[in-house]
């Protein structure tokens, strides 16, 4: 299993924003397959979000085409959303962290922003310069 370029980073920006790293990566058992997703985390600063649980899988969007790399982390994200549903941890919510310049140069407007908002995909749109989270969108 490698990596993604931006890892660290997402990791680093989830702990600036109050998370707590619990998996690095997060093993889920579905069917016969072992799968990976990149982080898993608990909020541990905000009361009002005490007891939240997430699991993040992380893309660059570097090199290549831009729509394949987003229709491999739509079907992605499709399982893990499925292996994490039937999993120990139901309640844990998926994130697709997504680079902001991606984000703004292509998942916000057509055909990506329909399939966001149809498979009800949340969002983590981070700032990899600067290791942060730039928006949350659920």
């Amino acid at each position: 299993m490698a990596k993604d370029i931006f890892h660290n980073t997402v990791k680093i920006a989830l702990q600036k924003d109050g998370w707590l790293i619990t998996h690095d990566p997060y093993q889920l058992r579905y069917g016969m397959t072992d799968i990976y997703i990149d982080l898993a985390a608990e909020e541990a600063i905000a009361a009002e979000k005490e007891g939240c649980k997430i699991a993040v899988e992380v893309k660059s969007f570097v090199g290549g085409s831009t729509i394949s790399q987003f229709h491999t982390a739509l079907g992605q994200f499709i399982n893990y959303r499925i292996a994490l549903e039937i999993s120990d941890e139901p309640e844990r919510i998926l994130y697709l962290a997504i680079p902001k310049d991606t984000y703004q140069m292509f998942i916000r407007f057509e055909p990506a922003k329909t399939v966001i908002e149809r498979y009800q995909v949340r969002l983590i749109v981070y700032d990899a310069n600067h290791e942060v989270i730039d928006q949350w969108i659920n």
